[in-house]
């Protein structure tokens, strides 16, 4: 590896080689292998050749073990291990896992494992395959002596969340798992709890809210029946099992401790957080006749929920106390049944979107049919129809401050609606593509939308304006929230990725104003320094401030001293290279301009006259400034040239003028 060359070419494997592992006593030189003909092969790097071949698995070989210097564990995709002798070259003993296994890790010999069922001395090892679970099997009895518990049914062929690689990391005292849904889990070794699980790949996000009491995690649906809620700090995903189909969307309560899901299974579930941030389910409810498309919490207590679905009903559920109480939601052992108490036809299309208003007295719903419609919580009854988009409303929202309903529609419009006459009050136009999500942001003063050509837009109400487009997404954007703050908002998007945005207006303000003081206290110092005639100080102020007209302010002031041009050669000599460098950009820009080439002259000359040819071509943009600085200066020569001329040919008549006076007076004498 440290010359970077080859040193063993080993031929004569079967088809693809797709493992290898040295022999940890590296005293025996030796390298095992297998290939997709489902040999082991031993060899030797002293001589480079094939030593040996252990024959005994029918499938592809996808691990393999050293528990000392003469046992080897190997695994298999044809359901078992096996244990050899690397003296005899043996198969010592075969174990029928029952289970395609991806890999086998061997238990430490030191160490308490005796809550992992192993209760005698020898060989145990731990398997990781299709069914998704972690087993401890007994080489001398070749049995399994434990299996890992888990929140799903495991099931004979793969499927997602089988395991295909596992690792022990005995600097941690951990065992680390990948799944094929690129979940890495780090469990504890000694009782296989989990300790950390990092998601890998979301795929297609539909929805992502703010969960917790201080918005410490983020609660995901994915294009999938499981639910994953990320915590914050550290990335930990727990990953929640309930529904059967994919989770269509999902709403929090407002204490942030409890939240809903409805999915295409046509149930919803209630779940709650508990201190440790354990999430578990509480409460589910079936009902809807067809997958249930949208849900909205209670704004003020934990009351009841409000669903709608592809079926054109809207169902209003009301919550158990027992469920909104810690201590009784804690004695909760299975899901309580939760049972609809209203049931309305609202559209003649699928409802998009539903949404509750602050005080939990009204509901607003969004359709295919290009309709929003206005609800009483009570009673389910109708007060109001919002008509006037051209396509189906996928979002509605209530305003926080005002009696206002703002819809979102796959027209590329923004509306805005009086809840008292259902009039438009405004509609804000920007979007090329749908409309998914709006939200009230800024403390209901803006509007903030995410569209399906992966963009956010951030409206302000007041002026009808769109103030920032911001590109965070590559497909269409399904979840957008805010947190209790109102100072971050999380978006979510069918290219799996989730992005959290801080909203940074304070910051930026209270930056541009210190720089502003800055900048004062900057030129009221510079005032003083001119007034004090301590010019060295003044110029590097000057530099410093980047302003051109200030530098040549206090070149002027300077050669307007007594030996103002030996002043001003001193201080230009003691200024730093990168002073140095501005000061001969400045002066590109005050040659330019006629009435300020003497002083841009002399300080080229000074410049000239003390910095070596070879030190000045260092100076960063000295070629396009000498491109610029020849031409104005020529044209400057030229113009002295012209005004000497003029000079001495109005010397000339003088002198001409006044001899010819002089002869006339002379003349008159006589």
């Amino acid at each position: 590896m440290v010359k970077h060359y080859c040193t063993h070419n080993l031929k004569g494997s079967s088809g693809v080689v797709h493992l290898v592992e040295f022999h940890p006593d590296i005293s025996r030189l030796q390298l095992f292998s297998s290939s997709m003909d489902y040999k082991i092969r031993i060899w030797d790097l002293n001589s480079s050749k094939c030593v040996a071949v252990l024959d005994g698995h029918f499938s592809a070989v996808t691990s393999l073990a050293f528990a000392d210097g003469n046992t080897l564990l190997s695994s298999g995709r044809d359901k078992i291990c096996m244990v050899w002798d690397l003296e005899s070259r043996e198969s010592k003993r075969t174990i029928p896992v029952y289970e395609t296994v991806e890999a086998a890790v061997l238990l430490p010999e030191k160490g308490d494992f005796s809550q992992l069922g192993v209760k005698k001395q020898g060989l145990h090892f731990v398997t990781a395959g299709s069914k998704g679970i972690l087993r401890v099997w007994e080489v001398a009895s070749a049995g399994c002596v434990y299996s890992q518990p888990v929140p799903f049914a495991p099931r004979e062929e793969p499927s997602e969340r089988s395991l295909c690689q596992c690792l022990w990391v005995p600097a941690r005292g951990e065992l680390v798992t990948v799944s094929l849904e690129h979940n890495v889990m780090f469990y504890e070794a000694q009782t296989l709890q989990l300790r950390k699980q990092l998601a890998g790949y979301n795929e297609e996000v539909l929805d992502v809210k703010f969960l917790g009491p201080g918005d410490s995690h983020i609660v995901v649906a994915t294009n999938s029946p499981q639910l994953k809620v990320f915590e914050l700090a550290t990335s930990h995903c727990q990953i929640l099992y309930g529904h059967t189909e994919t989770i269509m969307a999902l709403d929090v309560f407002r204490k942030g401790l409890m939240f809903v899901t409805c999915a295409k299974d046509r149930s919803i579930r209630v779940w709650r957080m508990g201190k440790a941030g354990r999430v578990v389910c509480v409460a589910q409810g079936l009902g809807h006749a067809h997958g249930v498309g949208a849900v909205a919490c209670s704004r003020m207590k934990e009351s009841f929920v409000v669903t709608s679905s592809q079926d054109c009903t809207i169902k209003i559920w009301n919550i158990p106390e027992s469920l909104t109480s810690k201590a009784k939601a804690a004695s909760i052992s299975s899901p309580e049944t939760l049972h609809a108490r209203v049931t309305e036809k609202g559209h003649n299309k699928d409802i998009n979107s539903v949404a509750v208003s602050p005080n939990d007295k009204l509901l607003a719903t969004g359709s295919q049919d290009r309709l929003a419609k206005l609800w009483s919580c009570s009673d389910c009854s109708l007060l109001g129809v919002f008509s006037g988009h051209r396509r189906g409303i996928w979002c509605v929202q209530f305003s926080p401050v005002d009696q206002v309903l703002a819809t979102s529609s796959a027209d590329g419009t923004l509306k805005l609606w009086g809840l008292r006459d259902f009039s438009c009050l405004k509609t804000f136009e920007g979007h090329d593509a749908s409309v998914l999500k709006i939200i009230f942001v800024s403390r209901g003063a803006q509007l903030l939308s995410s569209g399906s050509d992966g963009l956010l837009k951030l409206w302000t109400i007041k002026t009808n304006e769109c103030v920032k487009t911001l590109d965070g997404h590559e497909d269409k954007i399904w979840g957008l929230h805010s947190n209790k703050q109102d100072d971050m908002v999380v978006t979510a998007s069918s290219d799996s990725c989730i992005t959290l945005w801080q909203d940074v207006t304070e910051i930026e303000e209270k930056e541009a104003q210190a720089k502003q003081e800055e900048q004062i206290m900057k030129e009221q110092e510079l005032s003083n320094l001119l007034h004090e005639h301590r010019y060295l100080r003044a110029l590097g102020l000057a530099i410093s401030l980047d302003r051109p007209h200030t530098v040549l302010t206090v070149v002027k002031a300077i050669l307007k001293e007594p030996e103002g041009r030996k002043h001003l050669e001193e201080n230009i000599v003691r200024l730093r290279k990168d002073q140095k460098e501005a000061v001969l950009a400045f002066l590109v820009t005050w040659n330019t301009n006629s009435r300020n080439c003497h002083e841009a002259q002399a300080v080229l000359e000074i410049l000239l006259k003390h910095e070596a040819p070879d030190s000045l071509l260092q100076f960063s943009g000295i070629k396009p400034a000498v491109e610029s600085l020849l031409p104005y200066t020529e044209r400057h020569f030229q113009r002295l040239s012209r005004l000497l001329q003029a000079s001495m040919f109005i010397d000339f008549m003088w002198q001409h003028m006044r001899l010819g006076d002089t002869a006339q007076q002379d003349n008159g004498t006589l």
